[in-house]
């Protein structure tokens, strides 16, 4: 059977008849094969045919045409059939051409981004969602040392293990999904080359089936790096009836089941030590619920400090033709960006908390003009990247033509007051349709009661001047983390934390970054230079 299903004829213009040959039956006239199947040979002939569609390597797409079937039920069907959402039904073992990436650099600022995925060793990319391997290469080289166990409690198809094996670390390997780690050990069934180690030993990963809820058999503050990709509620699921899988989960409830994962994760961690997650946003009714900013704050609820807060970029969005038509017609952004929080234990004692003691220096804001320009593109996607000479021009005109629809606007840039200066209550005084709120003065946040001075300006302006923020109004607040005493204060997370307001309804989360500096050169620090900025765009309800 060809790969176009015995399909004699597709009519590429609208309003004629396909003629269709059944795979089953080699004979059917009409436009629905897949109808076909289902009344005359019945919905398990139907999977089956969809399934051999699949793996005579037919794209998604096509698959998808023939048979009008969404996605969604394509990788049902693939995961009940074969117990994992994978892409490739039929592969080959692997030709290895490689065993290091070419050309490899570690990350040295807080945006991490990867056009090709990396097929070094035996890294594909079949499992459904797995994560780049650079993402664990780097976190391993930079929190571990040769020797050290490194823990992934999300294994899937294998990304962690495979690369703490390259990087001779000892590895334990769980995963929920019992074909998960069949397939992990299948990726793992490799001798390296013995000129890759000079000599040094290497160790074989620790793989076998278990609950990250409940690392049994790991012992209190035995781990010296947790690097782990957990599913994003729902987004994808990646199994079938397997009982605590948390890719089933609606978002309040994988939350609440990911508290546990931070509870273990905080048990079995050396003080001291490192625990990376990658995690991404998803989007409800056209606005952006912040799935990235709740796991994190888990975490720092459940003890730990954030050393770093990476942004990883994806390159698999569309942003030409169908996908930016639609992004402008209904203004929504395609979502291009994940969060890789880097979180450690403390050594001794608890996290600092924000006190209502703290008193920093007083805030002005500055009212500034947005320059809006017609010969720039609008931005379809989440993550903006701007050029150096046109950073101001390029984000003013993104913002003014998403989000100014008529009426007046307001922008302010805020500023750290002089020592001794007397800070006027900063009031509106007429209903606007945009109101805009920049930060400059995070460049100069050094220390907590700063940060705490910003936050509570940034809360209060906007609670006192909400009621002149017209019905389907913008408030757009442009911030930045700030770097505390060697440790992140998360300013893009605690300021929607805390504009929580029943009249906001959080409509965008913007990465901005200025073009190349996201490519700093390396040098001998040991923190991440932080190049990204965040745009929080709410709308404004009734």
């Amino acid at each position: 059977m060809t790969q176009e299903w015995g399909l004699r004829k597709v009519a590429k213009s609208r309003g004629m008849t396909a003629l269709f040959c059944c795979p089953i039956c080699h004979a059917y006239q009409g436009e629905d094969l897949g109808e076909h199947i289902r009344k005359v040979h019945g919905e398990e002939s139907f999977r089956a045919v969809v399934l051999m569609a699949k793996q005579s390597g037919m794209p998604d797409a096509r698959i998808g045409e023939i048979f009008r079937i969404t996605f969604r039920q394509l990788e049902r069907i693939v995961t009940e059939a074969y117990g994992a959402n994978v892409s490739t039904l039929k592969r080959r073992p692997k030709r290895i051409t490689a065993w290091e990436p070419k050309g490899f650099r570690e990350e040295t600022t807080t945006v991490w981004s990867y056009p090709q995925r990396g097929n070094w060793a035996t890294h594909h990319g079949g499992y459904r969602g797995n994560w780049s391997p650079y993402i664990p290469r780097n976190v391993i080289l930079k929190y571990s040392k040769p020797g050290e166990v490194v823990l992934d409690y999300f294994v899937g198809g294998g990304t962690t293990a495979i690369e703490a094996k390259l990087l001779r670390r000892r590895c334990i390997a769980r995963d929920i999904n019992p074909v998960c780690v069949a397939m992990t050990k299948e990726h793992l069934d490799f001798v390296p080359p013995a000129g890759l180690f000079d000599g040094e030993p290497f160790w074989e990963p620790d793989v076998s089936v278990g609950d990250a809820r409940n690392l049994e058999g790991i012992g209190d503050s035995t781990i010296d790096l947790i690097c782990a990709h957990p599913p994003y509620a729902g987004i994808i699921n990646y199994s079938s009836a397997i009982q605590g899988d948390l890719s089933a989960l609606e978002i309040e409830a994988f939350l609440g089941e990911m508290r546990k994962v931070a509870q273990e994760s905080f048990r079995v961690l050396k003080p001291g030590r490192k625990c990376a997650i990658l995690i991404g946003d998803t989007r409800k009714r056209k606005h952006v619920v912040p799935i990235g900013f709740r796991l994190i704050q888990v975490f720092l609820d459940t003890g730990f400090r954030l050393k770093e807060l990476v942004i990883k970029r994806q390159h698999n969005c569309k942003t030409t033709g169908f996908w930016k038509e639609k992004s402008v017609l209904y203004n929504f952004l395609l979502l291009a960006h994940e969060y890789l929080p880097i979180f450690e234990k403390p050594e001794n004692g608890e996290s600092p908390r924000f006190s209502d003691s703290l008193s920093g220096p007083g805030i002005v804001a500055q009212d500034v003009h947005l320059t809006c320009t017609h010969n720039i593109d609008l931005e379809a996607t989440s993550v903006w990247i701007f050029p150096e000479d046109q950073y101001d021009s390029c984000l003013d005109t993104n913002i003014l033509r998403r989000y100014h629809r008529g009426g007046k606007y307001r922008a302010f840039a805020l500023g750290f007051a002089a020592r001794g200066r007397e800070v006027p209550t900063l009031g509106l005084s007429e209903p606007l349709s945009l109101l805009v709120i920049k930060s400059p003065l995070l460049a100069e946040a050094k220390d907590r009661a700063s940060v705490f001075s910003y936050l509570s300006f940034v809360r209060d302006f906007v609670s006192r001047n909400i009621v002149l923020l017209l019905p389907g109004a913008f408030l757009v607040v442009e911030t930045q983390d700030v770097r505390v005493d060697g440790y992140i204060e998360p300013l893009g997370l605690q300021i929607v934390n805390s504009l929580n307001h029943e009249r906001l309804w959080l409509k965008e989360i913007v990465i901005v970054v200025r073009e190349n500096q996201h490519l700093a050169p390396l040098g001998d620090q040991k923190e991440l230079a932080i190049v990204h900025r965040y745009l929080l765009v709410y709308e404004v309800l009734k």
